[in-house]
């Protein structure tokens, strides 16, 4: 599993897969979900090139830039939730946001939303608010 604690452990298999891939190896299927996503973010290969500083980077709130295993892993997630459609009725919602938006932008709106339930979660110390999270999604549709 990648999405553990441990965040050396998460990114190298960020790197393994990505090098995997430009060495046209054959991936396993989470590790070809990882490699398609950060060949959607031509922006984050470079630093996927540099294990050490990929290893090494910091990406504070201070600093403002943004967190590139964060940015890909919230593609992944909605993309599981879709593809699952946990929590009920996303991914209707993310099909009405594609047709709208087209994939990658659809996922850009929902990270929003994501990102908010997460953040709410943290805060309260509960779970999630899944009726809350898809009714964010929802308005983004509209």
């Amino acid at each position: 599993m990648i999405f553990g604690q441990d965040r050396d452990q998460l990114r190298r298999f960020y790197l393994d897969a990505w090098q995997r891939r430009m060495d046209g190896e054959p991936l396993d299927p989470l590790s070809s979900q990882v490699a398609q996503v950060i060949e959607e973010h031509p922006e984050y290969q470079a630093l996927l090139r540099d294990a050490d500083q990929a290893l090494s980077a910091e990406y504070t709130p201070e600093s403002g830039q943004t967190n590139p295993f964060l940015h890909m892993g919230m593609h992944l997630a909605i993309r599981e939730q879709a593809g699952t459609d946990r929590p009920a009725g996303i991914r209707d919602a993310y099909q009405r946001l594609v047709a709208r938006l087209g994939a990658h932008e659809a996922e850009h709106a929902m990270m929003e939303c994501l990102g908010k339930a997460i953040w709410d979660a943290q805060r309260s110390g509960l779970a999630p608010d899944e009726g809350e999270y898809l009714e964010c999604i929802r308005r983004l549709g509209n």
